[in-house]
């Protein structure tokens, strides 16, 4: 028999970039793998098979100058990958080493390859029932055994990690090599940057020895475990029960402090531990994670960004014309000023505009617009209006003021303690609390800030009495239409309910996916932000403007608006219906194109996570709410009922939420802000 070591390694890893590369006493840890690994007995031949990839040029030239073969292949299907260069070495067996245990045993090795041989046995690995310390992982098969897995195997799973169809098919002869004495508890592998202090902390200790033996650091780990310390909390194997996603999930919290930039788009606030967390493209109301796998978007669009769905053909052709033709210059893009007049066009009532790229700078541009006009101070608020310190504001005289206001939670650390009281909250619908803090307050409120509605609609004249109390007390009344903009009209949803307010301001839907964001409002308001300074560079690049008017092109000539509604109100009514038949207390709401549920228990988050897992398992972004687009074709609402509605039967079997919790594969989701881990 000829016996082939095949070696798979690569700089891109996931979690650790490069770590094939590290360095432990100026020696990059893939040649002390190799130079362990080459004193086997048994083993003919050692060749190192990577990805066809330029990032892997160091990795190649490094094995190379060693004397060693290389062999480059697939990227992701691993499996193939494999097959072609145990194929072309002519191998009759094949031993699978991982670039990741840089302290494989080379006796450990040859022990299995003679068991191997005495058994006669199609597979043999020391992992089919751990007992060795994770890092000295080792398994061999046939070449007959690889040939006939890379015909069958078809989930990108067994592609990836070569042998789980050998090992899980009841088709092929299998052995396991064990320890007499359970050493599995240990990791000495490295896919994480506490494993690379640990491999440090091993090599450094037998330095300049690189040749010593499992044994010896068994040994080391009973005599110094605080050596052992920094990868305790891993577990075994962990990346091969994770997507690309996840695992990149795991080092962006490493890296970036909270994760990422936006709360809403934590895995936490969906599936802890489960959810895919990055994208690698989307269309349509579809998207793909970055192992290739594709969903149906029945969540949150990019936060509601994207109400004709994901790359629409004709706003990302006027993008693409906008980088071709330049984005920035010394002079102004003329497409702010089209941008400007056709806002204006479509409210009657606003004057002038200034723009932004995102929502919390256009909702304080608007608030610093209202106290430069006033030359008050305090501002009323419902409702929720971004990060920024006026708004967190609220929350230094109780840290739960805002928790009515969309998010719960949100803690006014590095708040300027000068803006206590500055900002004061009101409930939606309560008229005579809005008075009262009016009375209270009298002449030093500059604004009330608040959004036309949310989670509930206006009664008995609401937004009039707020319009008119605004009017009596000389107070600048300001609209925020980030979210509900564009969803029910064509502009403000205050268009509906003939309010108008002296200030408006729009984002989210606004570019259809690309930033940009607008303030319109009264000429003799919006003229005192000329008495203040509110100036950006990159409130002037192109792409934004060119975006938003192709979106809103689009948006007229389809009645979009339109479109989503009916949609919406059908997708609450299915779940309504689908709660009935089931026996599930539901509550509905939100506006029609950002409808919610929720099942009203004291663990509904218990519900949303298991109906998270669920859903995703069937090839669907969902949970509780949907943020409509017109790419939601009834084809695809009638497809995503038809998957929820066995999640329903799932839920209405099991008798009680005890039962639920044991169903989920992860933790429960989160439902507000928190620090993570």
């Amino acid at each position: 028999m000829k016996v082939v070591a095949l070696v798979q390694a690569r700089m891109g890893s996931t979690r650790l970039p490069g770590k094939v590369m590290k360095l432990v006493d100026g020696i990059p840890l893939i040649q002390l793998l190799f130079e362990r690994l080459s004193v086997s007995k048994c083993v003919d031949k050692i060749v190192l098979v990577t990805p066809k990839d330029n990032k892997n040029i160091p990795l190649v030239e490094c094995i190379k100058e060693l004397g060693y073969e290389v062999f480059q292949g697939s990227e992701n299907d691993v499996l193939d990958r494999y097959y072609q260069a145990a194929k072309k070495e002519k191998a009759t067996a094949i031993v699978r080493i991982t670039g990741d245990c840089p302290l494989i045993d080379p006796e450990i090795v040859d022990q299995l390859i003679k068991l191997f041989y005495d058994t006669k046995v199609d597979y043999a690995s020391n992992t089919i029932h751990p007992s060795y310390p994770d890092g000295l992982d080792v398994s061999i098969c046939t070449f007959d055994s690889l040939k006939l897995a890379w015909e069958k195997a078809e989930t990108s799973y067994d592609r990836e990690h070569v042998m789980p169809f050998i090992r899980n098919s009841k088709a092929f002869t299998k052995t396991n090599l064990a320890s007499e004495i359970d050493h599995s508890s240990s990791r000495w592998t490295i896919d994480e940057p506490e494993d690379y202090k640990v491999i440090k902390n091993i090599f450094n200790h037998f330095s300049p020895d690189h040749s010593f033996g499992w044994k010896e650091v068994v040994e080391l780990e009973k005599s110094q475990p605080s050596l052992f310390l920094p990868n305790k909390n891993i577990i075994r194997n962990e990346g091969a029960l994770m997507g690309s996603g996840q695992k990149l999930w795991k080092r962006a919290k490493t890296v970036i402090a909270g994760g990422n930039m936006l709360l809403s788009k934590r895995p936490e606030m969906f599936l802890p531990e489960k959810w895919p967390s990055y994208f690698s493209k989307s269309k349509g109301c579809k998207v793909w994670d970055l192992d290739g796998r594709e969903y149906i978007d029945m969540s949150i669009m990019g936060i509601g960004t994207n109400i004709l769905g994901y790359g629409h053909p004709e706003v990302d052709e006027a993008v693409k014309k906008a980088v071709v033709d330049g984005n920035m210059s010394t002079l102004n893009c003329p497409e702010e000023v089209y941008l400007a007049e056709k806002l204006i066009e479509l409210h009657s009532w606003a004057d002038m505009a200034r723009f932004a790229r995102s929502g919390g700078e256009i909702n304080s541009i608007a608030v610093r617009i209202a106290r430069a006009y006033t030359g008050r101070d305090k501002i009323a608020i419902c409702g929720y209006h971004g990060w920024h310190d006026w708004y967190l504001s609220t929350n230094l005289n109780n840290k739960e003021a805002l928790d009515k206001h969309l998010m719960p939670g949100l803690n006014p650390n590095g708040v300027p303690k000068g803006l206590l009281n500055s900002t004061i909250p009101f409930n939606y619908n309560n008229i005579d609390q809005l008075e009262q803090i009016l009375k209270k307050n009298h002449g030093e409120i500059a604004a009330i800030k608040m959004e036309v509605t949310r989670n509930e609609n206006p009664q008995d004249g609401y937004l009039q009495k707020v319009r008119d109390l605004a009017t009596e007390n000389n107070i600048v009344l300001i609209f925020d239409e980030c979210t509900s903009g564009f969803r029910e009209t064509f502009g403000g949803l205050h268009k509906k309910y003939d309010v108008e307010p002296d200030m408006a301001v729009f984002a989210k839907a606004l570019g259809n996916g690309y930033a940009i964001s607008a303030c319109i409002g009264r000429e003799k308001i919006m003229e005192a932000a000329q008495s203040t300074f509110i100036s950006s560079t990159f409130w002037t690049e192109r792409i934004g403007p060119s975006a938003a008017l192709a979106t809103l092109e689009v948006m007229e000539r389809e009645r979009s608006w339109e479109k989503i509604t009916r949609t919406g109100n059908q997708i609450a009514q299915h779940w309504r219906n689908l709660a009935s038949k089931y026996d599930l207390p539901i509550r509905v709401f939100g506006l029609p194109a950002l409808i919610k549920f929720s099942i009203e228990t004291p663990d509904s988050l218990i519900y949303k996570t298991l109906i998270t897992q669920e859903m995703l398992s069937r090839g669907y972004l969902a949970g509780n709410s949907v943020y409509v687009c017109t790419e939601h074709t009834p084809d695809v609402v009638e497809n995503y009922i038809k998957e929820l509605e066995s999640v329903f039967k799932v839920i209405s079997e099991c008798k009680n939420t005890s039962d639920l919790k044991s169903l989920l594969k992860g933790p429960v989701c989160h439902s507000e802000f928190k620090r993570l881990n």
